[in-house]
């Protein structure tokens, strides 16, 4: 896919791989730390790999038990509305754009960028929807999912 350079437009819920990483395994997950626009999921095909069995180890990520486009859902400050419909529901960091919010500045380690220091728990909306998905910059305990294929390169993937 070629976009001339340019990534999607927030809020956009994104599909992220990276193949062939440490240990020859590939590593994937659902980010919602630009917003969300659309549930996304991604499955490892039966048959394609082989699993350890722990809890992140070829596993579904992503996948969402609540809209957050629902307007019950996302917050007022969040909305993206079009044609009086919520096409999107930013992140915190896009729509209030403070370094607490986007993990920066004194903010941009796992160490100080604390969600018990957030003003508001923006994250816990995004994770009760979405609890297999990145929710914020340092969400990698709970999101970050990784595979081996059974034969080399990698395993099939569906998203």
């Amino acid at each position: 896919l070629e976009c001339e350079g340019k990534g999607g437009q927030p809020p956009i819920s994104l599909a992220e791989f990276t193949l062939h990483g440490s240990g020859d395994q590939d590593f994937y997950d659902v980010s919602l730390v630009d917003g969300y626009n659309l549930p996304i999921l991604i499955d490892v095909v039966d048959g394609t790999y082989k699993s350890n069995g722990g809890d992140y180890d070829c596993k579904r990520a992503g996948g969402c038990f609540k809209n957050l486009n629902d307007n019950t859902i996302c917050p007022s400050e969040l909305r993206v509305v079009k044609n009086d419909r919520t096409v999107g529901c930013k992140s915190a960091c896009n729509a209030l754009n403070t370094d607490q919010y986007c993990c920066r500045g004194d903010h941009s380690t796992p160490e100080t960028c604390k969600l018990s220091d957030w003003p508001k728990d923006y994250h816990a909306i995004f994770k009760d929807a979405c609890p297999k998905a990145y929710a914020y910059a340092y969400d990698d305990k709970t999101s970050t999912f990784f595979c081996r294929g059974v034969k080399y390169p990698s395993p099939t993937y569906r998203v």
